[in-house]
């Protein structure tokens, strides 16, 4: 069995939970097992429809415990759903929830864990995961030492999950042990962005800037391109740290990992902790004057041209077309 922990938030279920159920269930086929996926949470029945295409069985608990997460509770869970369980791996998404509760509960059962692995796959019966290291600048292998159970924490976007297998799954609702005494955490608020303040991993259109727009005054070319196609501006990391745009749109390593249908790269050369953020967009296109830019590596459509000559133009195209 291969089990994947449901990821949602303010009553949403998060892009990771699909992407690992795609993978969960080709990893599944290969060893002729199912994917269980354990939802907890307050409030059930729309998490579960949403749920049932994409898994074998839904391990189903409803407790108004989980109405926001405390990694304290999921541990509890967790852990007397795995040992009851026995599964072969279970999956974690690598988010701030995960980052916070795979650890402890490694630690608690006694587990191997691969933290923020952008692959896995089994050979000759044994789990096999890939990371990124020295900044995402190289690929390792990672085998575990001792057999099954394996946890994984999954980074964002590793895996696509477009569409749904179309399978049909079985609703098992459980009853896990929770003991009030061993939460030692609490809750205190869910703290939304302030209004007019940009989600860029929820964008669907980004436009990224990096070093090559050399100065704050030549951001209103880049404004004006985001205004005429709809899109969300988002920086590489010398642009946050110069302070033309805010810590929340970084993407990269130190920053968000985003997957949007267009992400139009502008004068960013494409150094592999910003790659690490964004290589799982739909559609790539890099706009640098430096032909050997390592983004153009990663890029579905490249232009070779300074960005001053190039933007203005678009921005005009587009605009006319509009």
């Amino acid at each position: 069995m291969v089990l994947v922990l449901v990821e949602h938030r303010q009553g949403e279920i998060r892009d990771i939970t699909f992407q690992m159920l795609n993978k969960a269930n080709e990893l599944a086929e290969e060893t002729d097992s199912k994917v269980s996926a354990v939802l907890l949470t307050a409030e059930s029945k729309d998490f579960v429809e949403e749920l049932k295409p994409w898994t074998d069985e839904i391990l189903l608990h409803k407790d108004s415990k989980y109405e926001n997460f405390n990694s304290d509770i999921y541990e509890q869970a967790l852990t007397d759903i795995i040992e009851d369980k026995n599964p072969k791996l279970i999956m974690i998404g690598h988010s701030a929830q995960g980052m916070d509760l795979a650890p402890s509960l490694a630690s608690s059962l006694n587990l191997p864990l691969a933290p923020n692995i952008v692959n896995l796959w089994w050979k000759d019966d044994d789990l096999v995961t890939e990371r990124e290291i020295y900044g995402g600048k190289v690929n390792s292998e990672v085998r575990f030492k001792k057999e099954a159970p394996y946890l994984v924490t999954v980074q964002s976007a590793a895996f696509e999950a477009e569409e749904a297998p179309g399978l049909d799954a079985n609703l098992v609702e459980i009853e896990p042990s929770i003991e009030d005494s061993e939460i030692f955490k609490k809750f205190l608020e869910y703290v939304e962005p302030e209004a007019g303040e940009v989600d860029i991993t929820a964008s669907d259109i980004l436009i990224s800037i990096g070093r090559g727009i050399e100065d704050e005054d030549n951001m209103d070319i880049i404004e004006e391109l985001a205004e005429e196609i709809g899109a969300d501006i988002s920086g590489s990391r010398p642009v946050i740290d110069n302070g033309w745009l805010p810590e929340d749109r970084q993407v990269g390593q130190s920053g968000k990992t985003v997957t949007p249908k267009l992400y139009l790269a502008i004068g960013i050369s494409g150094a592999s902790q910003h790659v690490i953020g964004m290589k799982g967009s739909d559609t790539i296109v890099a706009i640098n004057k430096d032909p050997d830019a390592p983004i153009f590596e990663v890029a579905d459509y490249g232009i070779v041209d300074d960005l001053f000559k190039i933007v203005p133009k678009l921005a005009d195209l587009l605009g006319k077309e509009n």
